[in-house]
């Protein structure tokens, strides 16, 4: 199970719920009222899947942009004069590798607590 910071959504609903449950309602208002909990429960995962998935377009968008400076490789030669040009390159790999790297856990996560809440 993934672990949530006290500050998020799952975390207030599972607290709500803990509360809730010690409540003694009818079986109708309980119905109600777990129906009420699972229906916004299923709409925090959906929201956290879109928010994964708009921040993995993002870093898409900005790897995309990337790419160009890339293309610069294609100039450089072992006769490169300016040796900054080599790490630059190579920070820009990095970079592009974090980015990739910092989105698809975003994604991972979102769908892992997407799959646990089915």
């Amino acid at each position: 199970m993934r672990a949530r910071s006290t500050n998020q959504p799952g975390d207030l609903l599972n607290r709500l719920r803990r509360i809730l449950s010690s409540l003694h309602l009818d079986c109708e208002c309980r119905e109600t009222l777990d129906g009420a909990l699972d229906r916004f429960s299923n709409f925090e995962s959906r929201r956290e899947l879109r928010d994964a998935l708009a921040q993995g377009r993002r870093q898409r968008d900005w790897i995309y942009a990337q790419l160009g400076f890339l293309a610069d490789l294609d100039d450089i030669t072992e006769f490169e004069a300016d040796e900054s040009v080599f790490e630059e390159m190579a920070m820009l790999f990095d970079e592009v590798g974090a980015a990739a790297r910092g989105a698809a856990k975003s994604i991972r996560q979102a769908a892992t607590a997407k799959a646990e809440d089915a």
